[in-house]
């Protein structure tokens, strides 16, 4: 008999979906709060801190980001390029400097190390190593804005322009 019940509860389905569970609950209440980040936050707006700022556009096929660094006279950074994400992985391309960064939802950080071929991206002592940025809009129109203020292209250059 009680072999019969054991197997009679084989191959049911609990009763509760794992998007019901307590635990689940407590996720989705976390993101609502804002203690969590959205691992499905878009990627596409404008990112800022300091004097660092980013530009995300989605496009038809990968999407562009653009960086601007300014520490002042002749201490700067620009780059145009494109970039893949892969949950919160992102594959960066400005040209021959490629790398992986990270995406949380609210924030976007490089590697403290960057290939070699990122420098000539940078005049002076700065750098792209470590950037990090927070989000400040999710505006296409408002990231499309950004221009570069340091680096080695022309001050005043569209960084996420197609």
């Amino acid at each position: 008999m009680l072999l019969a019940l054991v197997l009679s509860g084989c191959g049911q389905e609990p009763s509760r979906t794992v998007a019901d569970s307590a635990g689940a609950r407590l996720e989705a209440a976390a993101e609502t709060a804002g203690i969590v980040s959205d691992p499905n936050a878009p990627l596409q707006g404008y990112w800022a801190r300091d004097t660092d700022r980013v530009c995300v556009i989605a496009t038809e096929k990968t999407a562009r980001i653009g960086v601007s660094v300014d520490y002042g006279e002749d201490q700067g950074c620009a780059a145009s390029g494109t970039v893949e994400r892969s949950g919160d992985a992102l594959k960066v391309a400005f040209g021959a400097c490629k790398f992986d960064a990270r995406f949380d939802g609210d924030r976007i950080v490089f590697p403290a190390e960057m290939p070699e071929a990122c420098e000539s991206l940078c005049t002076g002592r700065a750098s792209l190593a470590a950037l990090a940025v927070d989000r400040i809009s999710e505006s296409r129109s408002e990231a499309s804005t950004l221009r570069s203020t340091g680096g080695r292209s022309s001050a005043g250059k569209l960084l996420c322009a197609n």
